[in-house]
């Protein structure tokens, strides 16, 4: 029983680990900013392995390990793989369930898909079709009774003083 206590907490500190360096890895490549802001609507932005794995294949990541689960920095959420937009800041939300939670999407950002198991309603990008996580309805964690319940790996962020700046420039309508 001790041993597989021991293997548990190891084998949990090694996947967070491995999580958070992806993550760190990710954050550093792919800074956003009014200069070099440009929704890609044909060539996507390269991927790596597990960000692939869930935009591209409906993949997971492990719950309070993504970069977003508990940041509070005001500004807009885009798209990881094509940079449209799709969340503002002031729709986050902390429902406690491991995954940013955000009670609205920008207008015509996201779109709703059934899931293959009947179950669930999947949200991917309007623009590339990448997988975001799944809406729910009718929790009521906040007046709007909605929760997008997204994987960090998805998102990027632009800060507000950068989105300003990309809407001044006419980069975004």
């Amino acid at each position: 029983m001790k041993k597989a206590v021991v293997f548990t907490v190891f084998a949990m500190s090694f996947l967070i680990g491995c999580s958070q360096n992806s993550t760190k890895k990710t954050q550093d490549t792919m800074q956003i900013n009014a200069e070099n802001f440009e929704v890609k609507k044909k060539d996507f932005n390269p991927l790596t392995k597990e960000e692939a794995r869930v935009l591209d294949y409906k993949g997971t990541e492990y719950p309070f390990t993504g970069e977003f689960h508990n940041f509070k920095g005001d500004g807009v959420f885009v798209c990881r793989k094509c940079n449209a937009p799709l969340y503002d800041s002031n729709d986050k939300f902390d429902s406690h369930c491991g995954w940013p939670s955000y009670d609205d999407e920008l207008a015509n950002a996201v779109e709703r898909v059934l899931d293959a198991d009947g179950r669930r309603t999947e949200i991917v990008c309007a623009n590339c079709k990448g997988h975001l996580g799944h809406v729910f309805l009718g929790e009521g964690f906040t007046p709007k009774n909605t929760r997008h319940c997204v994987n960090s790996i998805s998102l990027r962020f632009i800060s507000r003083e950068e989105w300003s700046k990309i809407l001044e420039l006419g980069k975004w309508k």
